[in-house]
């Protein structure tokens, strides 16, 4: 198998998760928190220490407002839905995904908020003029994601954040295919919730993700229930993390997701994201010319991902996509509409959508190369 799905999670992981994994499975699992012995105990301290290395890493104000969540989507519910009151309005883009899209949209169509979606431009990214000239005196808050997960193009959230900040409106980011490949500084940025899972850039199990929480964002609990420190308090303990963390904590997986962090600060983060973005590049420079390919998305290295979307002027993406897949070939992409429907509508690509491909880092030329080769012979008498 040749794996070219890295957008929707990284696979295969390094090494070093997989051992993480095991020895800690088979060592100290136990529920933090819960008891005072010194598995749990252990347990505790594996929370505190990934906490201490994301606030170091995405440069927080305190370890204590990183929210370990499911995944990207929950923690997303939990910023959206614990933030946004009756009245409310929210500004978002064409280009996000449905764990943003939905959500708000829900909130919507109950009457709770209103919601203005600012289009891209034709390259894929959203003006920061384009969200203030959004703004109403109601506005609360602004949903962007920072990188595109179908066309890869990465949004000048810096500027969107000064805007905000000017405003007094809060900025809640999707760093879903950027956290790990792009630096972020949440206090340099003007962030004031950043979600992100950490199965993706970051290398880690599925089933993790968290929350960053900002001192200026004011968030309701998502869930709510046991924390272990706290048994007394007939609602949520108001202190961070508890507050927003109800419930036995997927411990494991964040302890994967910290080896997956080791990996990320090992090989650099620019580093990873430009050995990706030049695997993406080849691919477009031997085929662009080649075929009935159309590429989406502006060419600035500089601003992308490793996230490329193209589609056949013959063959529909979805059936693309399975002969990618079939026994002659058997290579990984991801056809379709990529849970993010409104930027294949402003494409024109929706319904078939596109065929999506995100190397990781264990990829090469020669991968990308069989890519190029399979996607030749599956137009060869077409």
């Amino acid at each position: 198998m040749i794996y070219l799905d890295n957008a929707a999670t990284s696979f295969p992981k390094p090494e070093a998760v997989y051992l993480a994994l095991d020895r800690f499975a088979r060592t100290t699992l136990a529920n933090p928190g819960r008891s005072g012995h010194r598995m749990a105990l252990a347990c505790e301290h594996a929370l505190a220490d990934a906490r201490h290395r994301l606030n170091r890493f995405f440069k927080g104000r305190d370890p204590n407002r990183f929210i370990f969540a499911l995944n990207g989507t929950d923690a997303l519910n939990i910023a959206i839905k614990g933030v946004l009151n009756d009245g409310d309005h929210v500004v978002t883009t064409d280009l996000e995904h449905n764990s943003v899209s939905r959500p708000l949209v829900a909130l919507a169509e109950a009457g709770v908020i209103t919601l203005t979606r600012v289009p891209a431009d034709a390259g894929g990214t959203v003006d920061p003029a384009a969200i203030l000239a959004a703004f109403t005196p109601k506005t609360r808050m602004v949903v962007v994601t920072h990188a595109s997960n179908v066309l890869g193009t990465v949004q000048p959230v810096a500027d969107i954040g000064r805007v905000c900040r000017e405003r007094d409106v809060l900025l809640l980011v999707d760093a879903a295919q950027t956290a790990g490949v792009v630096p972020i500084d949440v206090q340099a940025m003007n962030i004031d919730l950043l979600a992100f899972p950490g199965h993706k850039c970051l290398f880690g199990p599925t089933g993790t993700g968290a929350l960053y929480v900002g001192p200026r964002a004011k968030v309701r609990p998502w869930r709510e229930g046991g924390t272990g420190g706290d048994s007394t308090t007939p609602t949520q303990p108001p202190d961070y993390p508890h507050y927003l963390e109800g419930g036995t904590p997927n411990v494991l997986g964040v302890v994967g997701m910290v080896a997956g962090l080791d990996f990320v600060e090992e090989k650099g983060p620019d580093a990873l994201r430009r050995h990706e973005v030049e695997l993406c590049d080849l691919l477009r420079n031997e085929l662009e010319d080649a075929g009935p390919f159309e590429f989406f998305g502006h060419r600035d290295a500089a601003r992308r991902v490793g996230t490329i979307s193209f589609r056949s002027t013959v063959i529909p993406a979805p059936d693309l996509g399975a002969i990618l897949d079939d026994d002659s070939f058997v290579i990984a992409t991801r056809p379709g509409l990529h849970c993010a429907p409104y930027v294949h509508r402003a494409m024109h690509t929706f319904p078939d959508g596109t065929v999506r491909v995100s190397p990781g880092p264990f990829n090469t030329a020669d991968h990308i190369r069989q890519l190029v080769d399979a996607l030749k012979a599956a137009h060869e008498g077409v």
